[in-house]
């Protein structure tokens, strides 16, 4: 059992009360993980703007759901695996690209196999990918800025997927659904 707070817009710190009282705001709702980030101010911000960061990077929708659920199955986080299924709906990503991705099937796209095996790699060999990997993601369309930009993706996940595994964070009830385990 956690023994992670939880914090509400009353409990948490006070440099963390203005961020948990815009996601209340803009999603409707303090996520779980918000709440958990809370007990750190300086992480919640980090993780805040590690997400705003990669959500303008090069990349497409698709492609940025790619990115974030490789690592999320990668990492098994049961939290961020469910969390980033509602958001890639609602970012309009087809569901038989999310569905793949939570199944660890093919992608209907070649392009996005490439991308979801280039950040497999990364992680995998922990950014020491050989040169073989890198010509190979270029050849699917990539450059240079999309490297960068996927280690970007990584540093995101990996605040929330670590966080989420120690904190044992409680899936949020909109999530439940879509909940998610490894087969």
């Amino acid at each position: 059992m956690s023994t992670f707070r939880l914090h509400d817009v009353e409990s948490a710190p006070e440099e963390s009360k203005p961020i948990l009282e815009n996601s209340r705001k803009t999603m409707g709702m303090i996520p779980n993980l918000h709440a958990v980030l809370a007990e750190s101010p300086q992480t919640l911000k980090a993780y805040g703007t590690l997400h705003e960061l990669f959500s303008n990077t090069s990349f497409n929708r698709d492609e940025i759901t790619v990115v974030w659920q490789t690592i999320n199955v990668e990492n098994e986080c049961t939290y961020c695996v469910p969390a980033h299924t509602a958001i890639a709906k609602q970012m309009g990503v087809s569901d038989d690209i999310s569905q793949a991705l939570r199944d660890e099937a093919p992608l209907p796209d070649d392009k996005l196999e490439a991308l979801r095996t280039f950040t497999q790699q990364v992680m995998a060999k922990r950014g020491n990918v050989e040169k073989a990997d890198l010509d190979a993601f270029f050849r699917a369309g990539y450059g240079h800025q999309q490297v960068l930009e996927v280690v970007l993706g990584l540093a995101q996940k990996t605040i929330s997927n670590y966080v989420n595994h120690m904190a044992e964070t409680p899936l949020d009830e909109p999530f439940q659904p879509l909940s998610w385990q490894r087969s």
